[in-house]
């Protein structure tokens, strides 16, 4: 099936999701269009400010004109892929234009938190996603274990860099840094609830 297609389908499951109970996004997957629930915790959703805060203090002096933001769609249509990431490192001008979508070529950098009800999209769909579609730096931050991988060097459709952490750790992130001494788990004994 072609992009144009999947697209479509794509925005009508959207059209079908504003009609139901929760918060849903549609993607487009290796499989085709994707309609999920989507249920961030506080947690993930605490992470999340964090590491674009820390981002939006850096951004500048590397990226001028840039920012991090939560996720807009990013779309690849010669890939046939719509991904809507946690936070994305982006023009701020591309905010301002008309539609719904973003072109991969324009984004620096994303960030996926792992959802513990569906840890393979970022850990294994999203991981081959974003390099093929060109994104160079790939930052996926897992509650579950307290760990974050960076993900770098996207060539032939893989990253060829992969940096390991632990929460604790000042993380490179592209030019930026991302400290994780404040970051919680998910559940974890003597932390603050979700």
């Amino acid at each position: 099936m072609d992009y144009a297609k999947m697209r479509a389908i794509a925005e009508q499951l959207g059209a079908y999701a504003e009609g139901l109970e929760g918060a849903w996004s549609v993607e487009i997957g290796p499989a085709g269009p994707i309609l999920a629930m989507m249920c961030p915790s506080k947690r993930h959703e605490g992470t999340i400010r964090r590491i674009r805060n820390q981002l939006n203090a850096q951004i500048p002096l590397t990226h001028p004109g840039y920012s991090c933001e939560n996720g807009p769609e990013i779309e690849h249509p010669a890939l046939a892929r719509l991904r809507i990431p946690d936070a994305v490192v982006l023009p701020e001008e591309v905010l301002d234009e008309e539609g719904l979508a973003v072109d991969a070529t324009q984004v620096v950098g994303v960030v996926e938190i792992v959802s513990p009800a569906n840890p393979h999209n970022d850990l294994i769909e999203k991981l081959a996603d974003y390099p093929a579609m060109g994104i160079p730096h790939y930052m996926i931050v897992d509650p579950r274990k307290g760990t974050v991988e960076v993900h770098s060097d996207p060539c032939g459709g893989r990253y060829s860099r992969t940096e390991s952490y632990i929460y604790g750790d000042k993380v490179p992130f592209g030019p930026w840094t991302v400290e994780t001494d404040d970051f919680r788990r998910y559940g974890k004994a003597g932390d603050r609830t979700d």
